[in-house]
């Protein structure tokens, strides 16, 4: 083979190495893992219409469409309830640039919906010398997660207790 040939091949089987690894992450990232949830993440609403739950470690609630835990926002960090408080009255928001704008889902950890279902709002967070990592993020159909790790981890949050 000449060494000109040999390197065709080669890229070729590198581009092919490639575009199977992309696709293989993207298989294994969009099904959500049924064990080790952090205990900093919160999920979708229990009350959501077509949403169903199930019993989970710790006495948590799971929803099935996500997989995530359920938890009350009383559990969360007092700043989750004050930043609910001004979702629920459209603001005033600390950040207004950033509060109310289009959470893209770009790691996958919510489920798939499409174009601009998703809102994020910062959670506060004490002694940060910056917006902090926390966030609550809403979905059009009355959905609520948490984040306390900058969207590594997602908890559904039971708004109502």
């Amino acid at each position: 083979m000449t060494p000109g040939r040999r390197l065709s091949v080669a890229l070729v089987g590198l581009i092919a190495l490639v575009v199977f690894g992309w696709v293989f992450k993207d298989l294994s990232s969009s099904s959500p893992s049924s064990g080790g949830q952090p205990s900093g993440t919160v999920s979708v609403k229990p009350s959501a219409p077509g949403r169903s739950t199930s019993a989970a470690p710790g006495g948590e609630q799971a929803s099935q469409e996500s997989g995530l835990a359920v938890r009350p926002l009383s559990s969360l960090p007092p700043e989750a309830a004050q930043t609910w408080k001004l979702i629920e009255q459209n603001g005033p928001f600390p950040y207004p640039r950033n509060d109310g704008v289009q959470f893209q889902n770009r790691e996958k950890r919510l489920p798939a919906k499409p174009g601009e279902y998703y809102k994020e709002y910062t959670v506060p967070t004490p002694g940060s010398p910056d917006r902090g990592a926390r966030r609550l993020i809403t979905g059009t159909q009355q959905e609520v997660y948490y984040t306390s790790d900058h969207y590594d981890s997602f908890v559904i949050v039971d708004v109502r207790k």
